[in-house]
């Protein structure tokens, strides 16, 4: 019962600063989730010490476009398919995935590279050769939770609600690119 109340407080906290600042506390959320899942991506993978410029391009990531874009999308969306309409759930469904989910991953994966330190042409690569099985791979397993989250959650905290399901995508992410990367490097140590 102790630790109950603080945590209660603390929820309460978060939903009013939901409610009364939203975008912003979305992209704090985002910040945090993808700064976490980057840490526990490298941590997997067994790295002695984190890559600082991952960290911060995933952090920073989160913040400019992990709370934003969702929060504008979803809420355009619902504006969108207002109407009574008899498959509403399925046509946010589909826009969420025809329309959300390749223009994120595209944005994602450029700009990650970009956070990195990495120079525009290189980011371009990184979206070339990682977006289609990284799309097909966001269909194949997300799709279910993105159709749940439309069906069941309040439109206030979807953002939130996919945020969380994304931590788990995001250290998928993090772990196609670093691979990526060291395939990258070891090309140009052979040359």
């Amino acid at each position: 019962m102790v630790l109950s109340k603080p945590l209660y407080s603390l929820f309460g906290s978060y939903l009013e600063q939901l409610f009364n600042h939203p975008v912003r506390t979305k992209s704090i959320t985002a910040c945090v989730l993808a700064t976490s899942a980057n840490v526990t991506s490298q941590r997997l993978a067994g790295a002695k010490t984190l890559n600082q410029h991952s960290v911060f391009a995933y952090g920073l990531f989160g913040l400019i476009f992990g709370g934003s874009v969702p929060h504008y999308f979803y809420t355009t969306v619902e504006r969108l398919f207002s109407h009574d309409l008899r498959f509403r759930r399925f046509f946010l469904f589909l826009s969420e995935r025809l329309v959300y989910a390749p223009t994120y991953q595209a944005l994602s994966l450029f700009f990650l590279a970009l956070f990195e330190g990495k120079s525009p042409q290189t980011a371009i690569k990184n979206v070339e050769k990682l977006y289609w099985p990284l799309l097909k791979a966001n269909w194949q397993y997300l799709s279910l939770f993105v159709y749940l989250n439309f069906a069941f959650v309040p439109p206030m905290f979807r953002s939130i609600s996919m945020a969380i399901i994304s931590f788990i995508w995001v250290v998928y992410i993090a772990q196609k690119r670093r691979r990526f990367q060291e395939k990258l490097a070891a090309e140009k140590a052979t040359k």
